[in-house]
């Protein structure tokens, strides 16, 4: 049995469990028979729309269909996450009844609330921070730094996904604006631009281009850029999908990194930036190689890694005393979209999700940029989109 499949079983038989328990306290505790006839009726319409939206295909369908399907999901996990948060409530308050003493019906009451908060929380996550900008500045040093770029200012942001807009453009006009203000020497973008098609981008190439830097702006590929997620009818049309967005980023003045480095320089220092493709854990695809991106990673050079997943860094270049690579810059994890005081569920699942991480020795630093963009749900709780300034300090 599929895994998607076991899930939605899961979720289908916690969302009966839920409603016929909702159901049995408001016939029990209201008055009046038209609650428990409204909730019956539309505990029934949510349970069918969630069978019939889990029945459309994903893979094989266009994109906007998909962006249906996508805001659909987040509508019904955002009332039975609520309507669950209130049953382990309720359930909490039936307690003093195991003594055979009334409920607490003050924390039942509480349960009420804090389910319509949440509810409210996770809109507010969709419809309002998810297009807030948090440009977050860190000052990294970076022991023999050439002394021309001590003070160098460089920009990453990651995880466009511009999928998730359409073709509406006001927020990455925003995002624009935004890096543009900074003035940063250079600018890095991470990896996933789309979400499974190049021809996402179409609507935003104009704009894009408009990013500026005194030394350029550069990219990689993240795991979403491929294809992988999409049904093609062959190898060539898939292949036509890359070709596109390799000629989009041209044409919007991105230099696309694809295992390759190149040399910013001032005067006579220079700095490489090394650029890998898709590179990380199962079961996300390896296209990249780092030994191919560089002729001698161990060399005196300072060296600067743009590699999407951090588990990368984890894997190959942390505690690799043949790679001299002083900072790998990385997106990917999106802090899981959601953060609440430095809190995220993505640290189940990725040790380095979001921030700087250091070596043992302290000689390599990672930075984890958390994206601007969605995939999967359409909100960001906490996790607010994030810009970096980076300012390079020469270390001891």
């Amino acid at each position: 049995m599929r895994l998607p499949l076991i899930l939605m079983t899961v979720v289908f038989a916690l969302s009966i469990a839920n409603d016929i328990y909702l159901y049995r306290v408001i016939a029990k505790r209201c008055k009046s028979p038209l609650w428990k006839r409204i909730y019956l009726w539309g505990s029934i319409a949510m349970i069918v729309f969630l069978v019939v939206v889990a029945c459309l295909p994903r893979r094989s369908c266009g994109d906007d269909m998909l962006t249906a399907i996508m805001w659909s999901l987040f509508g019904y996990v955002s009332v039975y996450l609520s309507k669950m948060l209130c049953v382990v409530i309720d359930l909490v308050s039936l307690l003093p009844q195991l003594f055979h003493r009334r409920r607490w019906q003050l924390l039942s009451t509480t349960g009420v609330v804090l389910s319509v908060l949440l509810f409210a929380a996770m809109w507010w996550g969709a419809l309002v921070n998810r297009f807030s900008i948090d440009v977050k500045e860190v000052e990294m040093e970076i022991p023999g730094l050439p002394e021309a770029f001590d003070g160098y200012r460089l920009l990453q942001f990651s995880d466009l996904h511009v999928g998730t807009y359409g073709t509406d453009t006001t927020f990455v006009s925003k995002l624009v604006q935004s890096i543009n203000a900074q003035k940063a020497d250079v600018v890095v973008f991470t990896g996933d631009v789309v979400n499974r098609h190049t021809t996402e981008l179409l609507p935003f190439v104009e704009i894009l281009s408009q990013v500026t830097a005194t030394d350029g702006v550069y990219s990689i590929l993240g795991n979403h850029d491929y294809g992988d997620y999409s049904l093609w009818k062959n190898d060539g049309e898939k292949r036509e999908n890359m070709e596109l967005l390799y000629r989009l980023q041209h044409d919007m003045g991105w230099r696309l990194l694809r295992n390759e480095y190149v040399m910013l320089r001032r005067g006579t220092d220079s700095l490489a930036l090394v650029g890998v493709e898709n590179c990380g854990d199962p079961p996300f695809a390896v296209y990249g190689s780092l030994t191919d991106s560089y002729p001698d990673l161990n060399d005196n050079v300072t060296k600067i890694l743009l590699s999407h997943n951090p588990a990368h860094w984890v894997n190959e270049v942390k505690g690799a005393d043949d790679k001299n690579i002083a900072l790998t810059l990385s997106g990917h994890t999106h802090a899981m979209q959601i953060e609440f005081m430095g809190l995220s569920p993505a640290a189940w699942r990725y040790a380095t999700w979001g921030g700087r991480y250091d070596d043992e020795q302290g000689r390599k630093i990672l930075y984890v940029n958390i994206g601007i963009g969605t995939v999967g749900i359409p909100m960001r709780l906490g996790a607010t989109p994030e810009v970096t300034v980076i300012t390079l300090k020469r270390g001891k």
